[in-house]
């Protein structure tokens, strides 16, 4: 069945609060269903998604909270932690988030009594992204607008500091290459560190600016995509450290690039949210037109799931989910 480019979300989820921030779990918990967390202006929810295209069963998609976590201020990105599992008894979830007073947040629960968070200090001006370390979940890195990289592990000590040339935009931490640590900065430069020596050891150029978002492909570990001003960029490591293609796609400019879980040619990329909607457009890079055209009320976030070709958007009192071809 042939799907519309253009089109309306495959399933919506209801939320109590505004949506600044949706991430689907990206590592295995032993479960079924896959977790989701998402982010309002007090507090993250944590829950889990089934969807039909899995499971024919299901109608459409189920979805269940598992847990709201009181927050206390907008939260501005959120991770998850390796070792958050379902399949334990008991359980455990663990995530990080960063908030707008430059604080990151490590939770964790095992959804019953245990609810612990510990609050990492050090960066001196907003933070943009944070991840954990994909293989043992014992590190965090972020970055921010203080022109910094910085890991930490999971007592909140500051294990290495990089010194960055402009805003830290987005941070990736490959789980086949465990020792490096990939920072996008807004002035378009994507660099590579060996956290083994904490020396630089690659770097890209965008040469365009501003860079607002990049990402390191799951499937191909040569492969990294960004947005900058209103284009898409994708290059191949072992080619050049000049883009190999590109391609304008948002009208305004591009906010945030991420690649698909489940196919290295498949990824998604959002606008800035315009005065009542925001642009989603998914892309294959055999196919010269977005293969999918998605409208969200003022969305924020993009998060692909773990194993289906199913990305999803935050919103006004909603998440919208669309699903694609391979």
């Amino acid at each position: 069945m042939k799907q519309d480019s253009t089109r309306n979300t495959s399933y919506t989820v209801d939320c109590e609060d505004y949506v600044h921030v949706v991430k689907f779990n990206p590592f295995d918990s032993g479960d079924s269903c896959s977790l989701i967390a998402y982010g309002g202006n007090n507090y993250v929810v944590v829950g889990t998604c089934r969807f039909q295209e899995e499971d024919a069963e299901v109608e459409g998609m189920q979805y269940k909270t598992l847990r709201t976590f009181h927050h206390g201020i907008r939260v501005d990105a959120i991770a998850w932690s390796p070792e958050t599992r379902l399949d334990a008894i008991p359980p455990q979830i663990r995530f990080c988030t960063a908030a707008s007073d430059r604080k990151l947040r490590l939770f964790t629960s095992d959804l019953q009594d245990k609810n612990e968070f510990k609050t990492f200090d050090g960066h001196t001006d907003y933070i943009n992204d944070l991840v954990f370390a994909p293989n043992e979940g014992q590190e965090i890195a972020s970055v921010s607008d203080d022109h910094t990289c910085r890991v930490w592990d999971l007592e909140g000590n500051e294990k290495a500091h990089f010194v960055l040339r402009s805003s830290g935009m987005s941070v990736c931490w490959h789980p086949e290459e465990a020792f490096k640590l990939m920072v996008a900065e807004k002035n378009g430069t994507i660099r590579f560190y060996d956290l083994i020596t904490q020396q630089a050891i690659l770097s890209l150029e965008c040469e365009q600016t501003p860079l607002m978002s990049a990402d390191w492909c799951l499937k191909n570990t040569f492969k990294i995509g960004a947005v900058a001003g209103s284009d898409w960029l994708i290059w191949d490591i072992t080619r050049s450290s000049y883009p190999q293609d590109k391609r304008p796609v948002h009208v305004d400019r591009a906010r945030l690039f991420r690649w698909s879980r489940v196919n290295e040619n498949l990824f998604a990329t959002t606008g800035y949210p315009g005065k009542t909607t925001t642009q989603l457009l998914v892309h294959h890079l055999g196919h010269p037109q977005p293969i999918l055209t998605g409208t969200a009320a003022v969305g924020s976030g993009l998060t692909w799931h773990r194993t289906l070709p199913l990305c999803a958007v935050g919103g006004d009192h909603k998440i919208f989910f669309w699903v694609t071809e391979m």
